[in-house]
């Protein structure tokens, strides 16, 4: 199966007051978002991190050391300097600034910002993003995977596909007449 997701910001004390987070602490913010996605994902599945995991080395360390059961594709934050992305390195399956992939079909564009066109918006393909923290609506066929706007759940492909078809076109779209 595949999963998204994006922000988790662990061991950030200030991402609590800054994003209005329900938790007292980063002790509690952290379990529930890592218990979430532990019961989320299976042996085998596939996450596409669109970034901000953490400012500290230890913690993706464990992170990583943790979900290494899945494969997981890394989308370079904002937050993510380099110290965390030599550790990202080391147990991502792929690293990059943006991604491009098709999943049943369905092209989609994953960045960790929020874009007005992308690959193939004019055929109506996707885009996935995180950064805004739930403050940016999606334009057409985009959605904000970030756990402050999932209930601090990663998102599956599954959910997206319904939350999709109710979405209108892509402001650029050119129907299904028009062929690359």
């Amino acid at each position: 199966m595949n999963w998204f997701s994006a922000d988790y910001h662990l061991s950030h004390k200030n991402i609590i007051k800054y994003c209005n987070r329900p938790f007292k602490n980063i002790k509690e913010m952290d379990l529930t978002i890592l218990n979430n996605l532990d019961q989320s994902v299976k042996n085998g599945d596939k996450l596409y991190y669109l970034g901000d995991l953490t400012f500290k080395p230890e913690v993706a360390e464990n992170f990583f050391e943790r979900f290494n059961h899945i494969e997981i594709h890394y989308v370079i934050g904002n937050h993510d300097n380099e110290k965390i992305l030599n550790i990202v390195r080391k147990y991502s399956t792929s690293l990059t600034h943006l991604k491009d992939v098709i999943i049943e079909g369905i092209p989609i564009t994953l960045c960790h910002y929020a874009m007005r066109v992308w690959n193939k918006s004019h055929l109506n393909s996707w885009q996935l993003y995180g950064h805004s923290h739930a403050s940016l609506l999606p334009i057409g066929k985009q959605y904000d995977i970030g756990v402050d706007n999932n209930n601090f759940l990663p998102v599956s492909f599954a959910s997206l596909k319904d939350f999709m078809k109710m979405q209108p076109n892509n402001e650029n779209n050119l129907g299904s007449e028009y062929e690359d």
